[in-house]
């Protein structure tokens, strides 16, 4: 590995071993050349992402729990804080070494076994995917109905109107369409598209405003739960789903930051974009409901069905441009980027990043998205719930790896190369499997539903681990973490020349050319 004067490392010309099946060239490290992403990019990035239909509705859903404003915004506040450190430390691996988040997992589950964390974490992406293309494409539809009339009306297929089926499937297009132009041109989209997005939000709030002649009774309403002990049993689920909203990006953010200038631009650019972004969209859908609320003497928390209330049409098309770049923006690079690599690693050497996308985007809609969405305990407790505790026991080991065990010394090549120190035992470092297994049980398996609810017992599905599961995310990254730097030592400490998969024991100088 050859290492610039900032630590950057890329593998030398030829030094690529491009025979081996673990390798294509969307897998293999960016060069350092090609590293260009600044702190303006990660940030629209975040900025685009954050400003989307769902993200606009967390702060309703946690009204709806009982809480006042202020306390639904401090717990969406408190989540994105939470979260942004494991953004930060397995995003450093990126503009670091130019990998993608499934290369960076060969290191901690071995060359063949990084496919079962890629392929949990390409399986939520595929159901998000589909997700946010049904809620976009609901929009585009409720938007063009006021516009031109009659489309609720129109014959039903499958139980939806034909014409809902329509804006679905011209959306799946669009996103798919962008995507396979490649992540120059999603940084492209990202930089104008965030801007606008902010702009058609504030727009929404100066509109509603105006109508309301002020921000609204919502802003006085008083928590049903107060502070004191009917609060917390409240708050601690609901932070752990608002964490959970973000925990897919904390896995896979090298895919993103891999194209990263250095350091500097993935921190500071994640750092302004994530925990404001959301906290500040946050606020804004508070005031806007609000002021919904005394227009309409009716709280209207989803952002299209106010503003179809509007008949001017200006208005309509610029609110259904927006809805559009909004839910393009947060859609293709949250949920179509990471399972296209992901899908990559599988079989380098039939799918591309490309393939990888198009084939997320068939199992989006194979997945039936208008399904998962028909209940909210199905969509946001039993979905939120399980992704959380699963992808927190994933980044519990892959922080593990690099920052304790390797203390962010890796051998570039060995991360392509069958028989290297990544080989572990065919491929599968045991030892994680062990770790994510002990730590998913802990996560989700006291997984609890309300009587007719939802899919899992009342007593939950392993009734002592009751307790834990409404901290998954938090219970699932801590065990293991603790666990797997626990196996790893003690295999450290059994082997006479240290295991298989340890950092190389070689100078520092050494250490830097890989």
């Amino acid at each position: 590995m050859i290492a610039d004067t900032a630590g950057r490392g890329e593998l030398p010309s030829g030094g690529a071993p491009t025979h081996s099946r673990f390798v294509n060239d969307d897998l293999l490290p960016v060069p350092v050349a090609q590293r260009r992403w600044t702190t303006y990019n990660f940030a629209a990035l975040w900025v685009g992402m954050a400003h989307n239909i769902p993200s606009w509705l967390l702060a309703s859903g946690l009204v709806a729990l009982g809480m006042d404003w202020k306390q639904a915004v401090f717990t969406i506040a408190l989540a994105n804080l939470i979260v942004l450190a494991p953004m930060l430390l397995t995003g450093h691996a990126g503009p670091k070494y130019g990998i993608p988040f499934p290369v960076l997992a060969r290191a901690s589950f071995g060359l063949r076994g990084a496919n079962l964390p890629a392929l949990i974490r390409a399986g939520v992406a595929c159901a998000w995917f589909g997700i946010q293309t049904w809620i976009g494409g609901q929009g585009i539809f409720v938007l063009l109905g006021k516009i031109f009339g009659g489309w609720a009306e129109a014959a039903e297929v499958g139980g939806q109107p034909w014409t809902l089926w329509v804006c679905f499937i011209l959306f799946w297009v669009l996103e798919l369409a962008i995507i396979y132009r490649g992540m120059e041109t999603l940084r492209r989209f990202e930089n104008w598209a965030a801007p606008f997005v902010i702009l058609g939000a504030l727009v929404l709030l100066v509109w509603i405003a105006v109508k309301a002649g002020g921000l609204g009774p919502l802003l006085d309403q008083p928590s049903k739960l107060g502070w004191g002990a009917d609060f917390w049993p409240v708050f601690f689920p609901s932070l752990m789903g608002m964490i959970a909203f973000w925990s897919t990006l904390s896995l896979n953010i090298p895919d993103f930051t891999r194209f990263g200038a250095g350091q500097r631009a993935q921190i500071w650019g994640q750092s302004l974009g994530l925990p404001t972004t959301m906290t500040l969209f946050a606020l804004l859908s508070v005031f806007v409901t609000s002021g919904s609320q005394a227009v309409y003497g009716a709280a209207v928390w989803d952002p299209v069905q106010l503003a179809a209330k509007t008949d001017n049409v200006f208005g309509l098309l610029f609110a259904l441009v927006t809805v559009l770049i909004a839910t393009i923006s947060v859609n293709i690079a949250a949920n179509v980027v990471s399972p296209a690599y992901d899908l990559a690693n599988l079989a380098p050497k039939v799918i591309n990043f490309r393939r990888g996308a198009l084939i997320t985007g068939v199992v989006g809609v194979l997945i039936m998205p208008w399904k998962l969405t028909e209940t909210p305990e199905l969509y946001i407790f039993t979905w939120l719930g399980l992704v959380g505790g699963l992808l927190g026991t994933v980044a519990g080991i892959l922080i593990a790896d690099y920052w304790v065990v390797r203390r962010t010394v890796l051998d570039l090549a060995g991360l392509y190369t069958p028989g290297s120190r990544y080989w572990y035992t065919s491929g599968w470092n045991l030892r994680a499997v062990a770790a994510f297994v002990v730590g998913g049980v802990l996560a989700v398996g006291g997984s609890h539903s309300a009587e007719g609810k939802g899919p899992f017992p009342e007593d939950g599905l392993i009734p002592f681990l009751k307790p834990l599961a409404d901290y998954g995310w938090a219970v699932g990254l801590a065990s293991s973490l603790v666990l797997y730097v626990a196996l790893m030592r003690a295999e450290r400490a059994r082997a006479v020349d240290g295991p298989v998969g340890a950092p190389p024991r070689t100078p520092r100088l050494n250490r830097r050319r890989g």
